[in-house]
Protein backbone atom coordinates (compact mmCIF):
# COMPACT_ATOMS: atom_id res chain seq x y z
CA UNK A 1 0.00 0.00 0.00
CA UNK A 2 2.46 2.34 0.75
CA UNK A 3 4.31 1.91 -2.70
CA UNK A 4 1.06 2.71 -4.24
CA UNK A 5 0.75 6.17 -2.28
CA UNK A 6 4.66 6.99 -2.93
CA UNK A 7 3.88 6.04 -6.66
CA UNK A 8 0.85 8.32 -6.79
CA UNK A 9 2.39 11.51 -4.83
CA UNK A 10 5.92 11.21 -7.20
CA UNK A 11 2.86 11.16 -10.34
CA UNK A 12 0.94 14.42 -8.86
CA UNK A 13 3.97 16.23 -7.71
CA UNK A 14 6.51 15.90 -10.75
CA UNK A 15 7.67 19.04 -11.50
CA UNK A 16 7.63 18.60 -15.36
CA UNK A 17 3.98 18.30 -14.81
CA UNK A 18 3.03 21.16 -12.67
CA UNK A 19 1.96 24.74 -14.32
CA UNK A 20 3.15 26.48 -10.84
CA UNK A 21 6.29 27.99 -12.29
CA UNK A 22 4.78 29.25 -15.45
CA UNK A 23 2.09 30.88 -13.21
CA UNK A 24 4.68 32.31 -11.25
CA UNK A 25 6.33 33.37 -14.04
CA UNK A 26 3.03 35.12 -15.38
CA UNK A 27 2.60 36.95 -11.58
CA UNK A 28 5.94 38.21 -12.12
CA UNK A 29 5.07 39.93 -15.31
CA UNK A 30 1.86 41.49 -14.04
CA UNK A 31 3.03 42.85 -11.20
CA UNK A 32 6.30 44.37 -12.94
CA UNK A 33 3.59 46.11 -15.38
CA UNK A 34 1.21 47.13 -12.81
CA UNK A 35 4.20 48.69 -10.36
CA UNK A 36 5.60 50.46 -13.24
CA UNK A 37 2.30 52.06 -14.48
CA UNK A 38 1.23 52.71 -11.28
CA UNK A 39 4.59 54.78 -10.39
CA UNK A 40 4.40 56.36 -13.99
CA UNK A 41 0.48 57.50 -13.45
CA UNK A 42 1.86 59.05 -10.02
CA UNK A 43 4.96 60.95 -11.61
CA UNK A 44 3.46 62.27 -14.92
CA UNK A 45 0.00 64.11 -15.99
CA UNK A 46 -1.80 62.32 -19.25
CA UNK A 47 -0.26 63.41 -22.19
CA UNK A 48 2.84 64.86 -20.81
CA UNK A 49 6.42 63.40 -21.56
CA UNK A 50 10.04 63.51 -19.94
CA UNK A 51 13.17 62.48 -22.38
CA UNK A 52 15.03 60.32 -20.36
CA UNK A 53 17.78 59.74 -23.50
CA UNK A 54 18.56 61.18 -26.97
CA UNK A 55 16.11 58.07 -28.28
CA UNK A 56 13.43 57.49 -25.31
CA UNK A 57 10.55 59.50 -23.56
CA UNK A 58 8.47 58.40 -20.89
CA UNK A 59 5.09 59.29 -21.28
CA UNK A 60 1.39 59.06 -19.73
CA UNK A 61 -0.88 57.69 -22.43
CA UNK A 62 -3.88 56.23 -22.48
CA UNK A 63 -4.99 53.46 -25.21
CA UNK A 64 -8.69 52.54 -25.56
CA UNK A 65 -7.99 50.12 -28.29
CA UNK A 66 -5.28 47.30 -28.58
CA UNK A 67 -1.97 47.40 -30.57
CA UNK A 68 -1.08 50.63 -32.47
CA UNK A 69 -4.24 51.92 -30.75
CA UNK A 70 -6.59 49.97 -32.74
CA UNK A 71 -10.24 50.53 -32.40
CA UNK A 72 -9.36 53.12 -29.63
CA UNK A 73 -11.46 56.16 -31.23
CA UNK A 74 -14.35 53.88 -31.07
CA UNK A 75 -17.62 54.95 -28.72
CA UNK A 76 -16.77 52.15 -25.69
CA UNK A 77 -17.79 49.18 -26.69
CA UNK A 78 -14.31 47.83 -27.40
CA UNK A 79 -13.23 48.09 -23.75
CA UNK A 80 -15.96 44.70 -23.41
CA UNK A 81 -14.63 43.36 -26.61
CA UNK A 82 -10.68 43.90 -25.71
CA UNK A 83 -11.62 42.60 -22.19
CA UNK A 84 -12.77 39.35 -23.18
CA UNK A 85 -10.65 38.64 -25.88
CA UNK A 86 -8.10 38.76 -22.97
CA UNK A 87 -10.18 37.11 -20.13
CA UNK A 88 -10.84 34.06 -23.53
CA UNK A 89 -7.03 34.15 -24.43
CA UNK A 90 -5.73 33.74 -20.41
CA UNK A 91 -8.08 30.89 -19.93
CA UNK A 92 -6.92 28.90 -23.24
CA UNK A 93 -3.40 29.82 -21.64
CA UNK A 94 -3.65 28.09 -18.30
CA UNK A 95 -5.43 25.19 -20.71
CA UNK A 96 -2.30 24.74 -23.08
CA UNK A 97 0.29 25.14 -19.62
CA UNK A 98 -1.70 22.09 -18.34
CA UNK A 99 -1.64 20.33 -21.26
CA UNK A 100 2.16 21.11 -22.14
CA UNK A 101 3.77 22.24 -18.54
CA UNK A 102 7.04 20.07 -19.82
CA UNK A 103 7.88 21.85 -22.79
CA UNK A 104 9.88 24.76 -21.45
CA UNK A 105 10.51 27.22 -24.09
CA UNK A 106 6.48 26.88 -25.31
CA UNK A 107 5.32 27.25 -21.63
CA UNK A 108 7.66 30.28 -21.08
CA UNK A 109 6.49 31.77 -24.53
CA UNK A 110 2.75 31.08 -22.90
CA UNK A 111 3.64 32.48 -19.13
CA UNK A 112 4.98 36.04 -21.02
CA UNK A 113 1.85 35.94 -23.32
CA UNK A 114 -0.48 35.31 -19.76
CA UNK A 115 1.22 37.74 -17.65
CA UNK A 116 1.35 40.72 -20.38
CA UNK A 117 -2.70 40.00 -21.19
CA UNK A 118 -3.80 39.85 -17.72
CA UNK A 119 -1.51 43.15 -16.42
CA UNK A 120 -3.40 44.91 -19.78
CA UNK A 121 -6.67 43.31 -18.55
CA UNK A 122 -6.46 44.41 -15.35
CA UNK A 123 -5.76 48.26 -16.96
CA UNK A 124 -9.12 48.14 -18.71
CA UNK A 125 -11.05 46.49 -16.04
CA UNK A 126 -9.65 49.13 -13.62
CA UNK A 127 -9.71 52.42 -15.73
CA UNK A 128 -11.39 51.46 -19.11
CA UNK A 129 -8.22 51.79 -21.25
CA UNK A 130 -4.60 50.61 -20.77
CA UNK A 131 -1.72 52.87 -19.40
CA UNK A 132 0.93 53.29 -21.73
CA UNK A 133 4.51 55.04 -21.06
CA UNK A 134 7.61 53.85 -22.90
CA UNK A 135 8.53 56.42 -25.74
CA UNK A 136 11.08 55.14 -28.06
CA UNK A 137 12.33 57.38 -31.29
CA UNK A 138 15.02 57.88 -33.96
CA UNK A 139 16.60 61.07 -32.78
CA UNK A 140 16.60 63.92 -35.69
CA UNK A 141 14.26 61.87 -37.54
CA UNK A 142 11.02 62.85 -39.55
CA UNK A 143 10.18 59.35 -38.35
CA UNK A 144 7.32 59.07 -35.90
CA UNK A 145 7.64 58.16 -32.85
CA UNK A 146 7.01 54.52 -32.25
CA UNK A 147 3.74 54.00 -30.68
CA UNK A 148 3.99 53.85 -26.63
CA UNK A 149 3.93 50.78 -24.91
CA UNK A 150 4.58 49.53 -21.59
CA UNK A 151 6.04 46.01 -19.81
CA UNK A 152 2.43 44.00 -20.43
CA UNK A 153 3.04 44.78 -23.99
CA UNK A 154 7.14 43.78 -23.95
CA UNK A 155 6.15 40.47 -22.75
CA UNK A 156 3.51 39.73 -24.68
CA UNK A 157 5.73 40.29 -28.27
CA UNK A 158 8.45 38.37 -25.98
CA UNK A 159 6.48 35.38 -25.52
CA UNK A 160 5.35 35.79 -29.16
CA UNK A 161 9.15 35.54 -30.28
CA UNK A 162 9.53 32.69 -28.17
CA UNK A 163 6.73 30.75 -30.27
CA UNK A 164 8.37 31.52 -33.50
CA UNK A 165 11.90 29.90 -31.88
CA UNK A 166 10.11 26.85 -30.26
CA UNK A 167 8.29 25.92 -33.57
CA UNK A 168 11.47 26.68 -35.54
CA UNK A 169 12.96 24.33 -33.56
CA UNK A 170 10.25 22.16 -33.56
CA UNK A 171 10.77 22.48 -37.60
CA UNK A 172 14.29 21.77 -37.52
CA UNK A 173 14.22 18.45 -35.54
Amino acid sequence: MASKQKSFKTLSSSPRTSIAPWLGIAAIIILIDQITKITVNKMLVFGESRPVTSFFNLVLAYNKGAAFSFLASESGWQRYFFTGIAIAAAIFIVYLLKRHAGQRLFCWALALILGGAIGNLIDRVLYGHVIDFLDFYIPNSSLPHWPAFNVADMAIVGGAALFIVDELRRVGK
